[in-house]
């Protein structure tokens, strides 16, 4: 059995092994596929529903897999991960602590000055409008972001 692809920073596949994968390896959508599937269970129903939202306030994220299975979702840079555990499915948003969250979806990871995240126990209901919000706001900071980081071109 081959090792599941990654998508590299540079973008291209590698294997977990760290060597190129050739195109028949598993895309990283095929690989989420895979993941929701293996889980068999809410955590799976979870990751799902969740991927789902985040794709129908993004369409154009970019879905990845990185380091060594998680469902990373992207869009001018990374704007949630998708961890599941025993307990929690666990969305970190990269810079959630400069998002706005007025429903205050974000329960975990609070402490830091960066990431903030949520954390979804079995049973708990999504609030998708909430969710989406937060997903379009990660879009919006991470491609002002990038504009800002740009330098001013002078007009000669």
């Amino acid at each position: 059995m081959s090792k599941p692809a990654i998508k590299t920073p540079s973008g291209g596949a590698k294997a977990t092994s760290g060597k190129p994968v050739s195109g028949s390896e598993a895309s990283a959508s095929q690989l989420i596929d895979a993941r929701i599937k293996e889980l068999n269970d809410w955590r799976g129903e979870t990751l799902a529903r969740v991927r789902a939202l985040i794709k129908e306030a993004d369409p154009e994220a970019v879905e990845e897999w990185k380091w060594r299975g998680v469902p990373v979702w992207s869009h001018g840079g990374i704007l949630c991960t998708g961890e599941t555990y025993k307990e929690v499915v666990k969305l970190t948003f990269a810079k959630g602590a400069a998002l706005d969250d007025p429903s205050r979806l974000f329960n975990s990871s609070l402490e830091g000055s960066t990431r903030r995240a949520i954390d979804i126990h079995e049973g708990d209901p999504i609030d998708e409008e909430a969710l989406g919000a937060l997903v379009r706001g990660a879009v919006a900071l991470n491609v002002s972001g990038r504009a800002a980081a740009r330098p001013a071109r002078s007009k000669k």
